[in-house]
């Protein structure tokens, strides 16, 4: 081979070497300089990320992974991360209302004051979840795990959990009203104070709960178990409690069960009488 024709390809091998590591050089610059949020957007992963403050509203992704990230007071409003992983996030005063979180999993996760009205959290894991002072008005949580979560002074008015769990959480003066607690399980949770103003909970759970200082009007009890609940100062205003299993309750007053009503299925402690439900009385209630 003529050295001029070696020389020649020798010097395009080594300026294809170079362009090379141009490029990479560029690329890494580029990587580099790549925000949390938009890496969050190209790969839905953004494990341990600070984004404090972001604006993602409108968000889709499906199954991102976002353990541990931090989106204090970030916005969220009406994104889809359906499946997303939150193991431990930090949401505190985050806005994600009407979010489609569903199958999510906030195990652990610090969300005190977030605002998720009307989010969708249908089989979402919130076990452990520190949801003080949250508002999830309006929001779904059928099938949803929140056991062991702390709920105190929560807003839940109009939620709909039915079959959520939400076993040993801690619900202090949460707001109820007009809620759909069908089939949930609420066993060994502290529920002093909580407003269950026209709650529906048929088949409800509250074995062993603590419900002292609570407000049941015109609330549906239908089949529940209160077994070995604390009822001690409860209001139980026309409270439908038909095939309700009250065996063995702590503090009930009879005179606080004002306008309840049951049948001959109903499981009252000794002493203790009510009325037998009518459809009138389903009218008026």
């Amino acid at each position: 081979m003529a050295l001029g024709s070696r020389v020649g390809r020798l010097g395009r091998l080594a300026l294809a070497m170079a362009l090379a590591g141009f490029m990479g050089t560029v690329l890494a610059g580029m990587a580099a300089a790549e925000s949390d949020v938009e890496r969050l957007k190209r790969t839905g992963e953004c494990a341990r990320c600070d984004l404090r403050l972001s604006e993602l509203r409108g968000l889709k992704l499906e199954k991102a992974r976002l353990s541990r990230v931090i989106l204090r007071e970030a916005d969220l409003k009406e994104a889809s991360l359906v499946g997303a992983d939150l193991r431990g996030a930090d949401l505190r005063r985050a806005e994600v209302e009407r979010s489609d979180l569903s199958g999510s999993d906030l195990t652990d996760a610090s969300m005190r004051g977030v605002d998720m009205e009307k989010a969708v959290l249908d089989g979402a894991r919130l076990d452990g979840a520190d949801l003080r002072n949250a508002d999830l008005s309006g929001a779904t949580l059928t099938g949803a795990s929140l056991a062991g979560a702390d709920l105190r002074l929560a807003m839940l008015i109009r939620v709909e959990a039915a079959g959520a769990s939400f076993q040993g959480a801690k619900m202090t003066g949460a707001n109820l009203e007009r809620g759909d607690l069908t089939n949930a399980d609420l066993s060994d949770a502290r529920l002093s104070f909580v407003d269950f103003d026209r709650v529906k909970a048929i088949g409800a759970n509250f074995r062993g709960a603590d419900l002292s200082g609570a407000r049941f009007s015109s609330a549906d009890l239908t089949g529940a178990d209160l077994s070995g609940a604390n009822l001690d100062e409860v209001l139980m205003r026309r409270t439908r409690l038909v095939g309700a299993d009250l065996t063995g309750v702590r503090g009930l007053d009879a005179a606080r069960m004002v306008g309840a009503c049951g049948d001959p299925t109903t499981k009252l402690p000794k002493g203790v009488y009510l009325k037998t439900c009518s459809d009138m009385d389903d009218a008026d209630r």
